[in-house]
């Protein structure tokens, strides 16, 4: 069973997602929130995250919330962390909603567009930041104002953290907050609105889309010898041959196709709603064995 706080914190963060649902001056202050930290360069170059949470702790300022409750710090004048508390009751612990204001790292000559304006265009967002995670951040924000504004009190704080250097640096909000200032996030749980979200297809929410693990990576190691020839020193270029070869390899390797409890649920969720060739090909991927050819699609 979804705890009553998490049920309704689930449902306004869907419904600030599914703008339809909303009226028009809150659509209006989530667009204006996203457009403001898209416009806002973030990045561990030259960016400054301290300058979103300063605009997002603004933005709860002038909702109302009290300056006691509103926290921007961090190591550094570059990458101070901000965390907001809407108080509940008290009767069980905080949830703390955690996101990160910081960017990977964008060059204008690499954009159509530039990638700290925001840009509406056919349908469309441009920027960076737009799906990660500034879009976030500003249903969160918003979520927290529409809840501060409608009086609602839950059964428990909650708790926002919005944090620095998710995407690099040295300066991670979150390991800093944990050791410098643990009290500010204590919470029974936490709720990440980067592990997942609402999915949706010409406005209509399709799934709510949880995250059950993180990905993982793998390293390879290449190492090319040259057992040496006729010359008393080993002719280099035999050496970077083979290890072309093996870069060649990797490049075509095709891990074998596995499905876990995690990953088989999610296809079959997916496969009651999805249709054409996509929906056919997650149904054919579910069967023992699986439909290669679909696998490949």
């Amino acid at each position: 069973m979804i705890h009553r706080t998490l049920a309704v914190l689930a449902f306004a963060l869907a419904s600030t997602f599914a703008s339809a649902q909303l009226d028009d001056a809150t659509k209006q202050l989530s667009h204006d929130i996203f457009k403001e930290l898209i416009e806002i360069n973030t990045t561990d170059s030259v960016g400054n995250v301290t300058t979103a949470a300063e605009a997002m702790a603004k933005r709860l300022l002038d909702a109302g919330f009290p300056a006691s409750d509103i926290q921007v710090i961090g190591p550094n004048d570059r990458k101070k962390n901000m965390v907001a508390r809407l108080h509940g009751s008290g009767k069980k612990k905080p949830v703390l909603l955690i996101g990160h204001l910081d960017v990977v790292e964008a060059l204008r000559s690499d954009w159509t567009t530039d990638p700290f304006q925001f840009v509406e265009k056919d349908g469309y967002y441009y920027g960076r930041g737009t799906t990660d995670m500034k879009h976030g951040d500003a249903i969160m924000v918003t979520t927290l104002i529409r809840l501060k504004k409608e009086g609602f009190v839950p059964d428990r704080d909650i708790i926002l953290a919005l944090t620095a250097d998710e995407e690099g640096g040295t300066s991670n909000g979150v390991d800093w907050l944990l050791k410098n200032h643990r009290d500010l996030i204590d919470a029974e749980y936490v709720l990440n609105h980067d592990g997942g979200g609402v999915m949706m297809e010409h406005g209509k929410p399709l799934m709510m889309d949880v995250n059950a693990t993180e990905k993982l990576y793998g390293d390879f190691v290449l190492t090319a010898t040259n057992p040496g020839g006729h010359s008393s020193v080993p002719r280099p270029e035999n050496a970077i041959y083979e290890l072309a070869d093996a870069l060649v390899k990797i490049q075509k390797f095709q891990f074998p196709f596995e499905l876990n409890n995690i990953t088989r649920a999610n296809f079959e969720r997916q496969s009651k709603f999805t249709t054409g060739q996509r929906g056919t090909d997650l149904k054919a991927i579910l069967k023992n064995p699986p439909d290669m050819a679909a696998v490949a699609r």
